[in-house]
């Protein structure tokens, strides 16, 4: 989680800073961050999108210049022809309903997080195909 955590630091988000890792057999496979695709002006420059429209945490994703750190590990990943298939995510934050839809369909097998997310329907349907969710407790001081 420490790694995630360190992702998270390079979030270019004025809003949220989230890190995610994918491990497979104790081997690093992609990490991610929240931000702005590669080569468009980072939200510090524009501004925030989501806060200009008063978008509560949690709603209309498609509202926002940037990626979840869940997305641009999966994208790293596939990327580089790395497969996550039976990989472990770790994240900062549990992932929202269209991250944990990916995930899904990636084929993670667990997902380890410290903080919730504003998004019921992610728990609800991550238990329905049998996603191992473990939340940890954030002992960062």
């Amino acid at each position: 989680m420490d790694m995630a955590k360190l992702a998270s630091r390079r979030s270019s988000c004025l809003r949220r800073a989230v890190g995610a890792v994918l491990v497979k057999d104790r081997r690093l496979l992609a990490t991610g961050y929240n931000g702005v695709p590669s080569g468009v002006t980072h939200c510090e420059v524009t501004g925030c999108l989501r806060e200009k429209l008063s978008v509560p945490s949690g709603e209309r994703h498609e509202l926002c210049r940037g990626l979840h750190a869940e997305q641009n590990a999966i994208i790293q990943a596939a990327f580089h022809g790395v497969s996550i298939r039976d990989a472990v995510l770790y994240c900062t934050n549990l992932p929202c309903i269209i991250c944990a839809k990916m995930l899904i369909n990636a084929g993670v097998r667990r997902i380890v997080f410290v903080e919730g997310y504003a998004d019921s329907l992610t728990e609800e349907m991550l238990r329905e195909v049998g996603m191992e969710l473990v939340r940890l407790e954030d002992r960062t001081p």
